[in-house]
């Protein structure tokens, strides 16, 4: 899935900035603040596909 794809690949290109935010870095604190915004938006993304697979099935 598309959507599936994305989701990893956001977190993916998160974690350098997660790395810096635990060292004290107040900007890469901020890039991953917004990154978990899209995230979340993704994984929403992901979760209403799941859905649609499943209601078509039936």
């Amino acid at each position: 899935m598309e959507s599936y794809d994305r989701l990893v690949q956001l977190v993916a290109d998160v974690t350098d900035d997660m790395a810096k935010c635990e060292g004290g870095n107040k900007a890469a604190g901020t890039r991953v603040r917004k990154a978990m915004q899209d995230i979340k938006a993704a994984a929403q993304d992901v979760r209403k596909d799941v859905l649609g697979l499943r209601n078509s099935d039936g």
